[in-house]
């Protein structure tokens, strides 16, 4: 009988990109006999642990050595990149980390790997997973999430407990766009669509190849999950040979969804009637889209065998992660939420869709994504508008055509703004936005970061946004 290493042992793999995943698959490849080649655009310090380990380091290279037979690509490089493209002309297999740790999974007693639940969607994924990472674990399984969040999968794949088996017996897995088109082989227990919004179009140069990138999650499945309000996921599962879609309204056969407040199974259910889950007021998140993201974990957890008591105490114990719809603070009557990963428009509107009236605080790099439509629907829930980054422009213009009578404040930022070299902090920038804020905000308000763009012109990324907003509410003084 093979074993995992098999699929690598003796070949020639040229790992491109070294960072979290990319350094975690060049070390097991160096652990599963594998010569391992490494670049990447510059050298980063992990170089040195793995050519001490064995590796070669090559340095930045646009065309593939010869004798390699395996790539290991970085879900950050582009398909149309020089080194990728050569090893497609030269029909060398490109994967992604994920691929790579399917083909090296471990067999449990039983003789089978353990099985992956995978989720994919423009936004909610880590929420979703996070969620049913929760109710495996109150099922009794020994579970994690993996991939896109948490650990690399090629490390938790190859993980064993202290007898030398298996450390999980179900995986929590997280896959992006880019994940998935480096994917070939991926067949999940249970896989799920949340969500098919424009975004990433510029790596994968269409929606349309976005769209099925997204797609191939639930090509070997047997049971694709999608949310029946997005009409591009909801779509997808259409033709499969098991969809169970999940609704904010009453459920049909084949659907979970909501009744009298209360989530209800009627997919994987013995009685036709369905089978109640919790009450929605026990779920800690606020919200519809929450909900949707706690339907789906449900099923995908019923879908292996999880009964209904394990799926309510895993989802009423669940409290989100940091810079998810995350109550930073109470102030003078205002609550001030951290959603920073908010960072296209489809999570700012879910993100404001569950809030009444909200002092909004937006714009960053839009990423070529069209904030027009947001604004329209959101106007109604707009009691101001607090705007920083370089598009913020763009968001600007599209409250004066869509809410003319809600007052917007622009805070300068950014090297667009010739603020480089100024000593202009991007924690001084969140101050000035927090204030501006939460002098438009009154008592019942939410002043929500949910800024609809990405973080990268002011801050080093969505977290260091979201630390820097809960900074500066703190900072509001006695009052927070």
């Amino acid at each position: 009988m093979s074993t995992p290493s098999d699929a690598v042992v003796g070949r020639t793999a040229l790992v491109a990109g070294l960072g979290v995943s990319g350094a975690a698959a060049a070390r097991v490849l160096l652990a599963s006999g594998a010569h391992v080649l490494l670049t990447d655009a510059a050298q980063p310090p992990v170089v040195t642990e793995l050519t001490d380990a064995g590796g070669t380091w090559l340095g930045a290279v646009e065309e593939l050595p010869d004798g390699v037979d395996l790539v290991v690509t970085s879900p950050g490089w582009r398909p149309d990149s020089p080194l990728l493209a050569d090893a497609a002309a030269r029909g060398i297999e490109v994967v992604g980390e994920p691929e790579l740790a399917w083909r090296l999974r471990i067999p449990g007693p039983d003789g089978t790997p353990a099985p992956w639940l995978a989720v994919t969607g423009t936004n909610g994924k880590t929420t979703t997973v996070t969620m049913l990472e929760a109710v495996l674990v109150a099922a009794g399984r020994r579970a994690v999430a993996a991939g896109n969040v948490g650990r690399p999968l090629v490390e938790v794949v190859t993980a064993r407990d202290a007898d030398g088996a298996p450390a999980y017996d179900v995986l929590a897995v997280e896959l992006s766009s880019f994940q998935l088109h480096w994917s070939s082989s991926l067949a999940p227990a249970a896989a799920a669509v949340l969500n098919v919004a424009d975004d990433h179009t510029d790596w994968h140069g269409s929606f349309a190849a976005y769209r099925d990138a997204k797609a191939r999650i639930l090509e070997r499945a047997p049971v694709a999950v999608a949310d029946a309000g997005d009409p591009v996921a909801a779509a997808l599962v259409v033709a499969h040979p098991r969809p169970v879609t999940v609704t904010l309204g009453e459920p049909a056969p084949g659907q979970l969804g909501v009744r009298a407040g209360a989530l209800v199974d009627r997919a994987f259910a013995a009685d036709p009637a369905g089978e109640h889950l919790m009450a929605r007021e026990e779920l800690q998140l606020p919200g519809p889209h929450n909900t949707v993201n706690a339907l789906v974990a449900a099923a995908l957890a019923r879908a292996v065998g999880v009964d209904a008591a394990a799926v309510r105490r895993g989802l009423a114990g669940f409290r989100g992660g940091a810079h998810r719809n995350e109550l930073v603070a109470t102030v003078d009557g205002v609550d001030f939420v951290n959603d920073s990963k908010a960072t296209n428009p489809h999570a700012a509107g879910a993100s404001l869709a569950g809030y009444p009236r909200v002092v909004w605080i937006a714009g960053g790099l839009l990423k070529g994504a069209d904030v027009d439509p947001l604004v329209a629907a959101v106007a109604p829930r707009l009691a101001g508008a607090v705007l920083l980054g370089r598009d913020r422009a763009d968001v600007a213009r599209s409250l004066a055509r869509h809410a003319p009578s809600v007052p917007v404040v622009e805070v300068p930022s950014g090297d667009d703004d010739g603020m480089a070299g100024t000593g202009v902090t991007a924690e001084a920038t969140m101050a000035q936005v927090v204030a501006a804020a939460a002098g438009l905000a009154r008592p019942g308000d939410t002043v929500l970061l949910a800024p609809a763009a990405a973080s990268m012109d002011v801050f080093r990324d969505y977290g260091h946004r979201g630390r820097a907003f809960a900074d500066a509410v703190r900072g509001l003084g006695t009052r927070a």
